[in-house]
């Protein structure tokens, strides 16, 4: 939250792309003309607490027509004006209404509703999943290890688990720190790439839980393909 009082930080890693869960609405956030973005979109019902998807570049944002908004944090974006278009899935995994469930649950159907944008090349999922292996309920249709298994099968992987050689479920490098306690570290965000996109990788970084502690109980993901920068989450 407060994704005001912390943008002069967060830019300082001049990124693309930012993605941004428990992000204020834009009418709230009354940034100075040096921190606001080229574009952005912001989706939610609280206006203190949303999913912003903010270029500070020239990639700009159209929610594809197929946006199914019963899946209101799980949101499909064709991302133009870059080197090259592709298609982006913002995620903030967190649907209270959703009786079947809110979290990894969200995703599930996602990737079966979005199914056949999912065949495409040039595919990114990205932002806090709300989940993870430990947590799986083995008779519950997507779970978080039914997620990981599907988007493979779609050639669609997780950077983080590529770049540094992890398991599902063994990550060294957590991403939430529960009351920012450090004993109370796990990886809940994510992002996840076609097989395309997964050879233009330059380096994959979790933030320092000592930084950023003072700023968050999350570290921001920062993900880069050869000159484009992207964050999977904003520290709230």
């Amino acid at each position: 939250m407060c994704f005001r009082k912390k943008a002069e930080v967060i830019l300082t890693y001049k990124p693309d792309i930012l993605i941004v869960p428990e992000c204020e609405h834009p009418n709230k956030l009354l940034l100075p003309d040096a921190l606001k973005p080229n574009y952005s979109l912001w989706f939610g019902q609280n206006q203190h607490k949303g999913l912003s998807i903010l270029s500070y570049s020239d990639f700009r944002f159209t929610v594809l027509d197929v946006h199914n908004e019963n899946l209101k944090m799980v949101v499909p974006i064709a991302v133009t004006g870059g080197s090259f278009d592709f298609n982006l899935f913002a995620i903030w995994a967190n649907n209270p209404t959703d009786r079947d469930g809110h979290y990894i649950t969200q995703v599930w159907k996602a990737i079966n509703h979005y199914d056949h944008l999912l065949q495409n090349r040039k595919t990114i999922l990205i932002g806090d999943f709300n989940s993870n292996t430990i947590w799986d309920k083995p008779r519950r249709e997507g779970n978080h290890s039914t997620v990981v298994d599907v988007l493979k099968k779609k050639g669609i992987h997780s950077l983080y688990h590529k770049y540094f050689k992890q398991l599902q479920g063994k990550e060294e490098h957590p991403t939430l720190y529960m009351y920012r306690h450090a004993d109370k570290g796990y990886h809940i965000d994510y992002c996840f790439a076609s097989g395309d996109l997964v050879r233009k990788l330059k380096s994959v970084e979790i933030g320092d839980y000592n930084y950023w502690k003072k700023y968050s109980d999350h570290v921001p993901v920062i993900v880069t393909f050869n000159q484009m920068r992207f964050r999977a989450r904003n520290p709230q």
